[in-house]
């Protein structure tokens, strides 16, 4: 994942610091050195480390510290701040308004893989109700519109361009004005790839722009652009009121710090960020939780989010009502790693829990545990509906796990690991017993019932003891800006390489 390599440095930089005995003047100037080459290491633009370093040190003054105050979180509080204005401009960028015709225009440099992300960008908010249309302006590169034509083809979304007029200026305008016409509320214009060094498409870009009078410009940038990210994407700015950032190809292995150097270059905040070639695989941008998933913090409102995309609505209530009896069955346990197959990438969901910092899972982790996961669901398919809802760990004798071995294939240990695991997460999973339930049984109602006391007991002490224990948790909860928690799935740490 890209920038995963800058975390988990910068991970480290606070864990050095964490192990110090005394923390002093040294300690706080080691930390932010070593943070700092991480984040040139990664293609962020100098002056924005210079003077990261400068007002942490600045926010951070260890002689005016009364006694009794904890200096490891506030200087990892500075650094979480610091971090966040790094990738917030301090303004929001236009939203559309469902219903109200918008016209969002996408610039780019050739690559950058914007007539994808113009189909993402157009399928994520046809998926939340609006009606929108692509239009391809694009006439400079070979099988541009070929290309708009199947991605828009594939996703059921009108798009308009032309294999015979060669002016995009006409084509934006005259693609605009007919899905005016036809009422579709989000107008996206497709345009061509350019370098701030071609005088001549920045000025064709200039026109495209006048003539489709876009409500907001987005910029897309390939997250591997690296040290050149910030004069291309002050270029796009000064030709065009870019208003937004869109990155890509995050899926990647790139040191993606570019990513930051656009957000300073354009002044205008990243709204999506790209993770795979896939329709679905393009996510809403969020500064704290990034930032926190950033230095190993985890996401747990993102997480929480994910939830509940993936458990069915109706199976929500009878969730909340098993984590309140603290009752944890194998079959609820095949039901749960159902639905973290379906939340996506394995290390992009763990990513957003706390501890899960990107290195905890090497490369290639990945699929072991996704092969884990199907591993232990074909051998609970070998079980009996007995096996599967009993609560009784005795009842699963030597001759039964024998048998299961034989019908699904497997050694007798795989039967006896999947066993283990089963008696661990049933532990996390009483921990969540007592739990008041919503009302209307709502997953999102789940997090006004959790506080850091309770979330305490469900994470694994290692998670725990690297957020910085009980007033971490609670700094983080704050953080966020919100109790988003998860559900007990937190606990399956143990499988995805946390402590057991």
């Amino acid at each position: 994942m890209v920038l995963a390599e800058l975390g988990g440095s910068i991970t480290r930089a606070l864990q050095h610091m964490s192990n110090a005995t005394i923390i002093d003047e040294k300690v706080l100037n080691d930390c932010l050195n070593e943070i700092s080459r991480a984040l040139l290491q990664s293609d962020v633009q100098f002056k924005m480390v210079r003077d990261m370093q400068t007002n942490i040190k600045r926010i951070v003054n260890l002689e005016d510290l009364a006694a009794g105050h904890n200096k490891r979180r506030i200087i990892q509080q500075a650094i979480f701040n610091e971090l966040c204005k790094m990738l917030d401009p301090g303004k929001p960028s236009y939203a559309p308004k469902k219903g109200k015709p918008s016209i969002v225009m996408f610039v780019g440099l050739q690559g950058s893989g914007k007539t994808t992300t113009c189909t993402k960008y157009a399928y994520y908010h046809q998926k939340k109700g609006w009606k929108p249309a692509l239009v391809c302006a694009d006439t400079f590169r070979a099988g541009a519109f070929d290309q708009l034509k199947q991605n828009a083809t594939k996703a059921k979304i009108p798009f308009y361009g032309s294999y015979m007029e060669s002016d995009p200026v006409k084509i934006a305008a005259e693609g605009v004005e007919r899905f005016k016409k036809e009422k579709c509320d989000l107008i996206i214009v497709d345009t061509s790839g350019r370098h701030k060094q071609e005088a001549a498409l920045f000025e064709e870009m200039r026109q495209v722009s006048e003539a489709a009078k876009p409500d907001l410009v987005i910029f897309v940038m390939d997250s591997s652009i690296g040290q050149a990210a910030f004069d291309q994407a002050q270029a796009f700015k000064q030709s065009v009121s870019v208003g937004a950032v869109i990155v890509t190809k995050m899926d990647g292995h790139a040191k993606g710090g570019g990513a930051l150097s656009a957000v300073a270059a354009t002044k205008s905040p990243i709204i999506f960020i790209g993770t795979g070639e896939h329709m679905d695989e393009f996510e809403i941008f969020d500064v704290k939780p990034f930032v926190s998933r950033l230095l190993g913090m985890g996401d747990l409102s993102g997480f929480m989010d994910k939830i509940q995309e993936v458990v069915p609505h109706d199976q929500q209530p009878e969730l909340l009502q098993r984590l309140s009896e603290g009752t944890f069955t194998l079959r609820l346990m095949y039901e749960q790693f159902q639905n973290i197959l379906k939340m996506g990438p394995i290390g992009q969901v763990f990513s957003m829990l706390p501890g899960f910092s990107s290195e905890v899972m090497p490369k290639g982790h990945e699929k072991e545990s996704q092969a884990k996961i199907k591993r232990f669901m074909t051998m609970m398919d070998s079980m009996t509906n007995e096996e599967l809802d009993s609560t009784n760990p005795k009842l699963m004798n030597e001759s039964r796990l024998m048998r299961i071995a034989r019908g699904s294939g497997r050694q007798y240990k795989d039967v006896v690991d999947m066993m283990e695991e089963y008696k661990r997460l049933a532990k996390i999973w009483g921990k969540m017993k007592g739990l008041k339930i919503p009302k209307k049984g709502e997953m999102s109602a789940l997090s006004r019932n959790m506080n850091a006391q309770h979330m305490s007991k469900v994470l694994p002490p290692q998670m725990l003891k690297q957020i910085g224990g009980m007033g971490g948790l609670q700094s983080l909860m704050k953080q966020m800006g919100s109790k988003d928690m998860m559900n007990g799935m937190g606990g399956m740490g143990g499988l995805f390489g946390g402590e057991k």
